[in-house]
């Protein structure tokens, strides 16, 4: 659907972070579909050649002047914020959604984010806006799986998600890999999120293309699974050779050393050198296998698998299938995860994602 289609989706709108790797790829779909975004961020020098290419508004602004931010948010219906790391930047941009009435939606994977995201959920009630973080592959396909398997076996206790994913690394996801490995593994237990060592579980799993050795990381569906389902017991895994689980595990003896800052930095500078996101032709080939296990108390399991596309393109159409959505209806206000805003079918209504078979 393009904006043409809907004289309602006029409603102004803002991609903030429009300049990195995966925001370029959302703000180029979108003029592709019709929609015509503000391309906003703090660099002039990037923001507005893309801005004239593509023959959009530009805005120029950071986040750390509360006052200016919530100048330029004003009169935006919603906010798809692509500027991370988004531990330093999505409590900001948020804070100004709520003060602007506009609905605030990022592709973030990171679990304090979320967190601070349901946090916010009476405010955002009150503002009667959407806050929706993780419209992209973290976590739609996980959390749509986690929805699913939630309505095949309603008493549940244990949830284990996961992936096998052929994409290779964007700058952005790479340098929240760092702070993340410094961060150590997360698991959800008994409704809370307790930290764990790196690779803290190996077990061997069919994500879909034949059994794998995995092991348990802190992804955002530690917080964003139990949000959707309530189950109060939640592990994630990916797939990894038994070098690199051995190297995991070695990472938590120096973990103390990778949360300096100034390894940090030195870490994130070599990335911004090094790293560079998959072209068109690369992203073509890069699917994914997510996979998903319930289990109640009695031992009864259900498991459920989906394939899709790579995972920047799912997040440029997963993205802007939540937008188009905010931009044409009316929900409640809150804090949501994306199966509870568009429900456990979202993946599978995107390009390239097959059926969501549970057995």
């Amino acid at each position: 659907m393009s904006q043409q289609d809907h004289p309602v989706t006029q409603m102004k709108w803002m991609i903030y972070g429009a300049y990195g790797y995966t925001g370029e790829l959302i703000a180029r779909e979108a003029v592709k579909r019709g929609f015509r975004p503000v391309l906003a961020g703090r660099s002039r020098d990037r923001i507005e050649p893309l801005a004239r290419e593509l023959g959009l508004e530009a805005r120029i602004f950071g986040l750390d002047d509360e006052v200016r931010l919530l100048a330029q948010i004003k009169g935006h219906g919603l906010v798809l914020h692509c500027a991370g790391p988004f531990s330093a930047t999505a409590a900001p941009m948020m804070d100004a959604c709520l003060r602007a009435h506009s609905h605030y939606l990022d592709i973030t994977g990171e679990i304090a984010v979320f967190e601070h995201a349901q946090s916010l959920h009476e405010r955002a009630q009150a503002a009667g806006v959407v806050i929706c973080p993780g419209v992209g592959f973290d976590v739609i396909p996980t959390d749509c799986v986690a929805a699913a398997l939630k309505a095949a076996l309603p008493d549940a206790t244990h949830l284990t998600l996961g992936f096998d994913s052929r994409s290779s690394l964007s700058p952005g996801t790479a340098k929240t890999s760092i702070e993340g490995l410094a961060q150590g593994g997360k698991v959800r237990r008994e409704g809370k999120i307790v930290s764990v060592p790196l690779a803290y579980r190996v077990r061997r799993i069919d994500f879909g293309a034949g059994e794998k050795l995995a092991m348990t990381i802190p992804w955002g569906d530690v917080s964003t699974a139990y949000h959707t389902t309530g189950i109060a017991n939640i592990e994630v895994f990916v797939p990894g050779s038994a070098g690199m689980i051995r190297s995991a595990r070695f990472a938590n003896f120096i973990r103390p050393l990778l949360g300096l800052s100034f390894v940090q930095k030195r870490l994130k500078a070599h990335i911004g050198k090094t790293v560079i996101g998959p072209d068109d032709e690369k992203r073509a080939d890069q699917g994914t296998y997510v996979w998903g296990e319930a289990r109640n108390a009695r031992g009864d399991c259900k498991v459920a698998r989906v394939h899709t596309t790579n995972v920047y393109s799912l997040t440029v159409y997963g993205a802007l299938t939540v937008v188009d959505y905010l931009l044409q209806a009316r929900p409640a206000g809150g804090a949501y995860t994306p199966a509870r805003l568009l429900g456990a079918d979202l993946v599978t209504r995107l390009p390239g994602s097959g059926a969501l078979n549970i057995e």
